[in-house]
């Protein structure tokens, strides 16, 4: 089963409803957000990161950037790093910009999101395919992924 039939059997399993869309591919935040009809604050962008010596999965508002030292800071280290192209695949059988915003079950990774996504209703993200998004409300999706949520987005002062 791939990581996008995964996702959508979750959904179903939990009776979650949402919109899927089938599109050309898109490579960033922008163009997904463009090609959605939604704003680029509702993207919810999924990064691989390894945070000392293990790797896990953060989600941030598309409109933002992860900040760095908010992470060393939550995880007491020293070391992080984004995941490798080479990494995401071995790992997940996934390229950048395919990794849609579930850990464990569906990525075998902790989950940790940043509260930029609780400020919209809806989340919108690539599942698994650079040509397949899915657009959910947020209470839905925090139910069914249940993330730990600290702040770690870098934000304009």
């Amino acid at each position: 089963m791939s990581i996008h039939e995964a996702i959508l059997a979750l959904l179903a399993r939990e009776q979650i409803t949402y919109r899927a869309l089938h599109h050309a591919p898109t490579f960033t935040s922008e163009e997904s957000a463009r090609i959605r009809g939604e704003d680029i604050r509702v993207g919810g962008k999924a990064i691989v990161m390894k945070v000392g010596e293990e790797f896990r999965l953060f989600v941030v508002s598309a409109a933002l950037k992860v900040d760095a030292a908010a992470v060393k800071q939550y995880f007491g280290v020293k070391k992080i790093r984004f995941a490798s192209p080479e990494e995401l695949l071995t790992l997940t059988g996934l390229v950048p910009g395919s990794i849609p915003p579930f850990g464990r079950p569906i990525l075998p990774f902790a989950l940790f999101v940043d509260p930029s996504i609780l400020e919209n209703i809806k989340i919108a993200f690539n599942a698994g395919a650079l040509t397949e998004s899915i657009i959910m409300l947020v209470k839905d999706y925090l139910r069914v992924a249940q993330p730990t949520v600290f702040p770690f987005a870098l934000r304009d002062t």
